[in-house]
């Protein structure tokens, strides 16, 4: 029986929880950066499932991982070893310079795992009185919603009645050195957890030495930092990592250059890291952080399974032999710039700002206002996919496959769209 957008879209309001509000398109197969719905019409897919697909939709080397590992042997539980994680540990830790990892499915067991780690070694190792560890984050952060995690969220639709809520936690200002250097005054702070571009509060790129400055000053207080790379790591921004600085380098390999780098004490992945084929996190950290957590103290039973370990390996790969991290930072400064000549100019926009292919289009209206959502649609219209963050921001990440052409095809119809919306107004 055939169905329509409508009715899938129904059965969704019919049947699901209504915690999402998505844009009203329904989609069923995706190739590089395309994208189909049911109706086969095609889309530039500008949101990239929060970039969890930077290497595209459908990859032929990772879907192949997924689908060979699944014939083989799918899960076994940590109860048992597996033939593929000790491969992938050793990728990973190898290709981000750290002794060891902890994999785990989501973003959010991710950060969770994180904070148990820093809690654990400032208890173990930094000598913090029992249950008295405090971590320092930043407002308007976004990392996952747990209930731990929305202790510390500055936005109310994640955690205005969901209390009561977890303790140990302070917030300060994001990309504010003053406030986190005053923070860092109290002995009991054990780490400092932040987003190095804070993409869900949209695309917010902070200070050039923000990130630098902040590892060093928990260097100096012996405090780690903890580097929420979910959405920004695995080329992303340009680099493999976001806290890679802006060396300029063109080998896609600046993690490796101490005068730019910013290595994390604690780094956390996910999304990209299984190209968007299956859930995937990882948290990296040397023996003397990860090693404080002992067998039987943390685990999950698909963390580690065979599966995502494959696909994490295929995903790594192919980031490194196509240099898609060099065509993130090639395509997201002809996105930039060709955005600003073309609708720069127009009232309709406040700003333009991001990172690689991380990037942002800020609305001249306010958040409570149905601009930019009014703007998605008929951005949706003319085959382009995106969806607004903050009320008054529209967030434009594609896939790091997306060629030059394609890209300028699509700020064409992006033109077209902005400047016909502001003479509507």
């Amino acid at each position: 029986m055939a169905h329509t957008s409508t009715d899938y879209m129904d059965l969704e309001a019919r049947y699901g929880a209504h915690n999402y509000h998505p844009l009203p398109v329904v989609l069923e197969r995706g190739e590089g950066v395309m994208v189909w719905d049911v109706e086969g019409k095609a889309y530039f897919d500008f949101l990239s499932a929060y970039s969890a697909v930077n290497q595209g939709h459908g990859h032929p080397r990772i879907v192949g991982a997924l689908v060979d590992q699944a014939k083989t042997l799918a899960l076994t539980s940590r109860a048992f070893y597996n033939a593929q994680l000790g491969p992938f540990e050793k990728a990973i830790t190898e290709r981000f310079g750290y002794d060891k990892v902890l994999a785990m499915n989501s973003g959010a067991e991710a950060v969770e795992t994180a904070i148990k780690l820093c809690r654990r070694w400032a208890y173990d190792v930094k000598g913090i009185p029992a249950n008295q560890a405090k971590i320092i984050v930043c407002g308007e952060n976004f990392h996952g919603r747990t209930s731990t995690i929305i202790s510390f969220s500055s936005d109310p639709d994640s955690f205005a009645g969901f209390g009561p809520y977890m303790p140990g936690f302070e917030r300060i200002p994001y990309n504010d050195i003053p406030a986190l250097a005053k923070a860092l005054e109290d002995p009991h702070v054990a780490g400092f957890l932040v987003e190095p571009i804070q993409g869900e509060a949209g695309v917010v790129v902070p200070d050039s030495h923000f990130v630098s400055k902040a590892a060093e000053l928990c260097q100096a207080h012996g405090v780690l930092f903890m580097a929420d790379e979910i959405q920004t790591g695995i080329g992303r921004t340009g680099s493999w990592l976001a806290t890679c600085g802006d060396c300029g380098c063109q080998t896609g390999r600046c993690e490796r250059n101490p005068n730019t780098y910013t290595r994390a004490d604690i780094l956390i992945l996910g999304k990209a890291l299984s190209g968007g084929v299956y859930p995937v996190s990882a948290v990296l950290a040397d023996d003397a952080i990860m090693l404080t957590i002992h067998p039987g103290q943390h685990g999950s039973t698909f963390g580690g399974n065979p599966i995502a370990a494959n696909v994490a390996q295929a995903a790594l790969s192919v980031m490194e032999d196509e240099a898609l991290m060099l065509n993130a930072r090639a395509r997201g400064n002809q996105f930039r710039e060709g955005l600003a000549q073309r609708i720069g100019s127009l009232a309709l926009i406040k700003g333009i700002r991001g990172k690689g292919l991380l990037n942002a289009v800020l609305i001249n209206d306010s958040p409570e206002s149905s601009t930019a959502w009014d703007l998605c649609l008929a951005l949706r219209d003319a085959g382009i996919l995106a969806k607004p963050t903050h009320g008054n921001i529209i967030r434009f990440a594609p896939p790091l496959v997306i060629t030059e052409s394609q890209m300028e095809e699509a700020l064409e119809r992006m033109e077209k769209v902005f400047t016909q919306f502001e003479q509507t107004l």
